[in-house]
């Protein structure tokens, strides 16, 4: 019986998730890369509609760097997603709403 609620509660909680709007989420490499997209962690680390987050020296002031974010989908080898190896993660986490790349992301969606 216990078993059964365990079971209810876990596939309610999994459905909650899935039907939540989707939102962006950081996630840094072991090998510097950093993405920004719609990441699903489970069963395994998914990437969506993502962004590869580039720095770059500022055109006005070479002291300066400024970040651009580049759609994966532009990249030579433009995948429908990303499937990421956990062990190669070093942290992820979702942007909050008014991090300077969500602001980024939600001018470029209208």
């Amino acid at each position: 019986a216990v078993l059964g609620v365990l079971v209810v509660a876990g596939v309610a909680y999994g459905v909650t998730k899935l039907n939540r709007e989707k939102e962006y989420s950081v996630v840094y490499m072991s090998t510097g890369e950093v993405y920004v997209g719609e990441l699903c962690t489970f069963p395994n680390f998914t990437l969506k509609n993502g962004y590869i987050l580039q720095v770059a020296k500022d055109a006005k002031d070479p002291a300066k760097s400024t970040f651009q974010l580049q759609p994966v989908s532009d990249a030579l080898w433009a995948p429908k997603e990303m499937h990421l190896i956990k062990d190669n993660v070093i942290f992820y986490g979702p942007l909050m709403s008014n991090s300077k790349i969500a602001e980024t992301l939600a001018a470029q969606k209208k």
